[in-house]
Formats: C-alpha cells, sequence, structure tokens
C-alpha cells in the first residue's frame, strides 16, 4: 500500500500531530507527504526530513494559505487515484479536512484510530472512550484520522525524502478567509506540553481559578487545563477545556484539582502518564483512574503544594 498524509503546518514548521499521523501511516505502508500552503517551500524541506517519509508533495498556492478544507479536499481527492489510503492527523483541521475528502471519493471515514491491527483493520474509541471498537474497512481506498496521543511522533530528523511540486486545484470559491482570533500564552501549547495542569468548577470563579491553578502550573513550567465546567463557567476561555469536546491531552504528568472526573472529561486525558487528582470527595470518579490522589480541600492543598516547589 501507498500512503498520502496530510502535513498539517503553521506556515513555517510541521506540526506535532502530523508526526503521529506518520507513525500510524507507517504501519500501512509506504509513505508520500502532502504539504499544501503558500510560500510553504521550508515547510516542504522540513517534512522531507521526517523519519518514514519517502516522497513529499508540495502544493504552493494561496488558495492553500488557511488550510481552508473547501480547497484542501479536491486536491487531496484528485491525488488520491495514485494512493490506497489518505491518513490526516484527528486535529481541528484535520476532522474538517477528512470528512470531506471520504466524501468525494465515496467512502466511509475510520476516525480517530488508536491502533492499526491490520490492512484495513483499525481500533477506535467509542462510547467516550469506555469502550474500543475493532473496525474493518471494506472500500477501495481508505480514510482515517489518527489520534495524535495514540501513537509516537515520527523523529522529525533523519529522513532523506524527494520533494516533488503537485499542480493546485485553486480555489473552490465555497469559503473564504476572515481572519483568526489566537489566543497567545508563554505556557506551553496544551496539547504538546508534558506536565498539565487542569482545574474544575470547584475553583468556584475566574479569578479563584488564576489565583489558585496559575501559580501551580507556573511552578512546575504547566500548560493549564480546565473541564469543560470551568469553561462553560466563564472560568477560563474554551481553548483551555480538556475532554471529549475539547481537547485530548496525553502529558508526562497530569495535575486534575477540583475535577470530579465525568467520563466526557476522562476521555481526554486518561491515555497521561502519571494521573495526579486532589479532590476532597474521596468517592469522585477521577480517583478510579489516578495513579496518585490526594483527599484534600485544594483550596489549603494546591497552594502548600506550590510553596514547597
Amino acid at each position: 500500500m501507498t500512503i498520502l498524509v496530510w502535513i498539517e503546518h503553521d506556515g513555517t514548521a510541521v506540526k506535532d500531530a502530523a508526526l503521529s499521523a506518520v507513525t500510524a501511516a507507517t504501519k500501512l505502508g509506504a509513505v508520500h507527504a502532502l504539504v499544501a500552503g503558500s510560500n510553504v517551500a521550508a515547510v516542504g524541506s522540513a517534512a522531507a526530513q521526517i523519519a518514514g517519509v519517502d516522497k513529499v508533495l508540495v502544493a504552493d498556492d494561496d488558495a492553500y494559505a488557511n488550510a481552508l478544507a473547501e480547497n484542501l479536499a479536491p486536491l487531496i481527492a484528485g491525488l488520491m487515484g495514485d494512493y490506497d489510503a489518505f491518513v490526516a492527523p484527528a486535529t481541528t483541521t484535520g476532522k474538517n479536512v477528512a470528512p470531506r475528502v471520504a466524501a468525494l471519493l465515496d467512502v466511509a471515514q475510520v476516525s480517530d484510530i488508536l491502533s492499526v491491527e491490520g490492512p484495513k483493520t483499525f481500533t477506535r474509541p467509542i462510547y467516550a472512550g469506555n469502550a474500543i471498537a475493532t473496525v474493518e474497512s471494506t472500500d477501495a481506498k481508505l480514510v482515517v484520522t489518527v489520534r495524535g496521543t495514540a501513537f509516537a511522533k515520527a523523529e522529525a530528523h533523519g529522513g532523506s525524502a524527494t520533494v516533488e511540486p503537485v499542480a493546485g486545484t485553486g480555489d473552490a470559491g465555497l469559503s473564504s478567509w476572515v481572519g483568526a482570533e489566537v489566543a497567545k500564552s508563554e505556557r506551553p501549547e496544551l496539547t504538546s506540553a508534558k506536565v498539565i495542569v487542569s482545574g474544575g468548577r470547584a475553583l468556584k470563579d475566574a479569578d479563584t481559578f488564576q489565583g489558585t491553578i496559575f501559580p501551580l502550573a507556573d511552578k512546575l513550567g504547566a500548560a493549564v487545563g480546565a473541564s469543560r465546567a470551568a469553561v462553560d463557567a466563564g472560568y477560563v476561555p474554551n481553548d483551555y477545556q480538556v475532554g471529549q469536546t475539547g481537547k485530548i491531552v496525553a502529558p508526562d504528568v497530569y495535575v486534575a484539582i477540583g475535577i470530579s472526573g465525568a467520563i466526557q472529561h476522562l476521555a481526554g486525558m486518561k491515555d497521561s502518564k502519571v494521573i495526579v487528582a486532589i479532590n476532597k470527595d474521596e468517592d469522585a470518579p477521577i480517583f478510579q483512574v489516578a495513579d496518585i490522589g490526594l483527599v484534600a480541600d485544594l483550596f489549603t492543598a494546591v497552594p502548600e503544594i506550590a510553596a514547597k516547589l
């Protein structure tokens, strides 16, 4: 099999999620990478160095400058005549692009895979991660999205793929780029952080959340996350949300403070290597997945921990 992997990037560098997608694709066959964007020669060169990639296709066109799915999907579908499978990371943009490619190819997408069990057989989570389904595609071509936390990142250096330009399909005229309001923080990005400190609804309000969670996160050099309940209550912006409807993370250490452990939240963080839970309710579901649990009042325990660091 020959696999086409869409390389997600920020215009200058390859994103970590794309490296995980490459790892998954190598389990299926030979890997070719697609870099689409505007003035992306540098990204194409970086993609050529990814271990496991045999060829890089570069579609350099203004139509792909902001990764609009309506423009990317026809490009990818047009290239699929030479490929057995299309693989994309299960990121916000990947989840936007892949279903459109599947529709254009008239195949069923296999979403959010956790492992590759065979040429067309995969595992994927269902019921908010409480069960793992094994699925097999019967379509002639595969369209697959990859949960980045389930696969190791391919080495960003060491490869020597050839780079080949491909003609774009241009602007489909179905959408246009208006702008983006991107949250900026000096802390690590949530999906790539090695340590995450998350807070829940028990933090009471935005000021209390910041006054309790942020000092500990700063001491640990950690990213800050939150449960959906905390986000819905307005404590922090929604880009902090961890969970089934937020970001899927798997850091080395995940500290859950005042988070009960609803299944929707657990679906987004239970693959963390070490889970630390602080909650005054000893029966909170979070303790069932925690490696280290502290039954205590967070308003007393967290400042004490931060003071000792």
